[in-house]
């Protein structure tokens, strides 16, 4: 049997109906809208949690203040964000997974990842660089490339071993962000190290890659 191309991959998420027909829990709230940007030649792949309420409604991924912050660290521009064969965007759930009691988002969809994600990574080249963006992110992709050490702990502590974490293989390489929503701006005040350490770092090597 024929390895699957990208784009039967691509167009098997689009179409997935699985959290409403084959639910793991309840049944997503709302119609799906599967949001990811992949294109064959990205040797950047950004991977986050799920898509909000502002990207589900427009398609497009981190469409929001969070994806300025994001675009910010990365030091790139929205053309060059958006540019599929530049920049990879898949976060861990491709849909929007709806809102608890408090108006927070729940956690992405366990759908998604046991479905897709595997076929969607061996479908294509693999990426110079992981930028894995919250918990459920570092957790997948740092067994993927089997950094299962530096997947302990919580957030804050695998942020901090970035550095250990950046240098213990050249390709692909990986670092892990805490989400660049507002809700963080606490964090990013109590740990300043991050601005000051890591995004430098983390914006010269996108720059090296998007060129």
């Amino acid at each position: 049997m024929p390895a699957e191309t990208l784009d039967d991959v691509l167009a098997a998420i689009r179409a997935c109906r699985a959290c409403v027909e084959l639910p793991r829990g309840a049944p997503l709230p709302h119609a799906p809208r599967p949001v990811l940007h992949v294109g064959p030649a990205s040797r950047i792949l950004i991977a986050g949690q799920a898509p909000g309420t502002k990207v589900h409604a427009s398609g497009q991924s981190f469409n929001d203040a969070s994806g300025e912050r994001l675009r910010h660290w990365l030091g790139v521009d929205r053309d060059t964000f958006y540019d599929e064969n530049r920049i990879a965007v898949a976060a861990m759930g491709f849909c929007f997974p709806g809102q608890d009691a408090k108006g927070g988002d729940l956690p992405p969809r366990r759908e998604c990842a046991g479905l897709w994600h595997d076929r969607l990574f061996a479908a294509r080249a693999p990426f110079d660089l992981v930028v894995a963006v919250g918990a459920a992110s570092q957790a997948y992709h740092l067994k993927r490339l089997g950094l299962e050490r530096y997947a302990a702990g919580g957030l804050t502590e695998r942020v901090a071993r970035w550095r250990e974490i950046w240098e213990v293989r050249q390709a692909p390489r990986l670092v892990p962000l805490p989400h660049p929503s507002w809700r963080n701006t606490g964090w990013l005040k109590r740990h300043p190290w991050f601005e000051a350490e890591l995004v430098p770092v983390l914006r010269a090597e996108v720059a090296r890659l998007v060129r």
